[in-house]
């Protein structure tokens, strides 16, 4: 029986002109996972926590920061493989579905209470095929391209095999292995942390959840405030 471990990305630049990019602390948080996954590597019950068949990653440049970021704390040198299908939504698109107006930069606790509502909003209308963000693949597309994934590596690894994506992209993977309504990964993305790690088992025929949003990297002190959510 096979492993996948699924990363999100550390902290982006919420709120910035480009997303896309870590915070210093997001390139922290990763180093900080690769470093813990080292030092759990040298016990000999967790000997294999550092060998992995395969990575995957998406395309965004926060997807390869993460993964440069854990490969320097791990001590790893592997390529990874970049599935396109591992990126995120795009949540200025989807806002603009249902608030055309351009919002301003969230920098209160009510800006980002109000930028969320939107948002969740705007995913449910877009999951239930009621919009067509612009620029973006419908919902049946997004999830195929996860299911597409999934489906890879149960038939092409039998060992353990690492993902560093989004949290949508996450979420998503999770709903699918537990047949839940779509909408269930809207509550799963909107709380998953950075650098959290979800585990499944798989077989060639499926995917079983063992665990959500874990953060035993940062569970101690001196790190236990460095989790983040964006």
């Amino acid at each position: 029986m096979g492993q996948l471990i699924l990363v999100r990305h550390g902290q982006a630049s919420f709120g910035a002109e480009d997303y896309d990019q870590l915070s210093d602390l997001g390139k922290r948080q990763g180093y900080r996972l690769g470093e813990y996954w080292r030092e759990a590597s040298q016990t000999a019950a967790r000997a294999k926590e550092l060998q992995f068949d395969a990575v995957l990653i998406g395309s965004l440049k926060r997807h390869r920061q993460t993964w440069e970021a854990i490969a320097e704390g791990a001590g790893l040198q592997m390529a990874p493989e970049i599935w396109p299908g591992l990126n995120e939504y795009d949540s200025h698109a989807l806002i603009e579905t249902v608030h055309p107006e351009p919002l301003a930069k969230p920098d209160t606790p009510e800006m980002y209470k109000h930028h969320f509502r939107l948002l969740r909003t705007a995913l449910q209308k877009w999951m239930a095929g009621e919009t067509q963000p612009k620029g973006m693949p419908s919902f049946a597309e997004f999830s195929g391209g996860i299911q597409a994934v999934l489906k890879h590596v149960r038939e092409t690894h039998q060992g353990r095999v690492l993902i560093v994506s989004s949290g949508g992209p996450i979420a998503t993977a999770v709903s699918q292995v537990l047949s839940a309504p779509s909408e269930t990964a809207i509550e799963l993305n909107l709380r998953i942390r950075n650098t959290a790690v979800t585990e499944f088992a798989f077989t060639p025929k499926r995917h079983m959840l063992l665990s959500y949003n874990n953060l035993p990297h940062l569970d101690k002190a001196p790190h236990q405030d460095w989790v983040t959510y964006s």
